[in-house]
């Protein structure tokens, strides 16, 4: 995963057209039953797809702002790490799982998140419950050993929306076995079921679309209420110690250098490339200017991508350049912001 996206702690949320398609999928009890998501985000696309009043809602969090906007749709939502949090197996009717499209850091091994979170969960399905995982196709290999055994009726489609199809996306449904029916499986229907799910990725334009006129629904069984235990350490609590503490106050010369003020003029002209080096260091940031033309300036480095489409064979193929530029931002003591590229 890029930088950009760790910082979001791969936060990359269902576009809300696809959560209300999967919605259309389900069929939930007349009697009380409960879901959970295991990475939750914000609780928009979770909302949709469980839009039920006798739907019990759970979900796990480790952003602290996106845990309080899910808490703030009505869904009981622990801050933490899914994988600190302990739950009795067999608890839940309903399973969504989008996870983080990464690769853990391990120095034993280092195996997709995909594949980990769904190890994770699958055993607080009810036996007869239904999982719902949306993943990159190219990822669904990773998965196809678990899915084949613990999962029947499973279904794949193809995810339409333009955020979908950018990270080619699809939608897993299954519903998880009985332990009577992973005995009676046979050899034969486990292997043809991972040869399906590995070709889901060289077939993934031939999967039918998720569309708004489902062709198969799935009906989630009864459940009670579930207990989720954090065992995980309080990550707010500690952040909010740390600088108190004798350690940091130690380190934070080291962390956090004071920047030194640059004055002076050059022995000779600047070239253009000094400038924008210059700017990009952030040695030209500041307070300029007087009176009403006082502002503030930051230069940051920005990725531009350049496309160009060719025509080869009957074909079109589109070619993407990557380079880099700087934007400079400027604030103005009368409030007025400009960013000139």
């Amino acid at each position: 995963m890029r930088l950009a996206g760790r910082t979001r702690l791969g936060f990359y949320p269902l576009p809300l057209a696809e959560a209300e398609r999967i919605r259309r999928f389900l069929r939930f009890p007349d009697q009380q039953c409960s879901a959970l998501d295991p990475c939750i985000g914000d609780g928009v696309a979770f909302g949709e797809i469980t839009s039920d009043k006798k739907v019990s809602r759970y979900g796990v969090e480790l952003d602290t702002g996106r845990a309080e906007q899910a808490r703030s749709k009505g869904i009981e939502v622990i801050h933490g790490n899914s994988f600190d949090v302990q739950c009795p197996v067999e608890s839940f009717s309903l399973v969504y799982l989008n996870p983080p499209y990464d690769f853990e850091i391990s120095e034993v091994k280092s195996q997709r998140m995909e594949k980990l979170f769904l190890e994770h969960v699958y055993r607080w399905l009810r036996p007869g419950g239904i999982l719902v995982l949306v993943v990159p196709a190219r990822r669904i290999a990773d998965c196809t050993v678990l899915l084949s055994r613990h999962f029947r009726d499973t279904r794949v489609y193809r995810l339409t929306e333009p955020e979908s199809v950018r990270y080619g996306q699809v939608a897993v449904f299954g519903v998880r076995r009985t332990r009577q029916d992973i005995d009676r499986l046979q050899d034969a229907e486990i292997i043809q079921a991972q040869l399906w799910l590995g070709s889901v990725e060289r077939e993934v334009q031939k999967l039918e679309p998720l569309s708004r006129e489902p062709d198969h629904q799935y009906s989630a069984p009864m459940s009670g209420t579930v207990r989720l235990i954090h065992r995980g350490l309080p990550l707010d609590q500690i952040e909010d110690l740390l600088p108190k503490s004798s350690a940091y106050r130690q380190v934070s010369a080291v962390l956090f250098a004071y920047q030194a003020d640059v004055s002076g003029r050059p022995l000779t002209p600047l070239h253009g490339g000094h400038v924008g080096l210059l700017c990009t260091a952030g040695m030209l940031n500041g307070v300029f200017g007087e009176g009403d033309a006082r502002h503030i300036a930051h230069w940051q480095s920005v990725k531009l991508v350049d496309k160009s489409e060719e025509e080869e064979g009957g074909k079109t193929i589109i070619r993407e350049k990557e380079r880099f530029s700087n934007e400079l931002t400027l604030v103005f003591c009368t409030g007025e912001i400009a960013t000139l590229k």
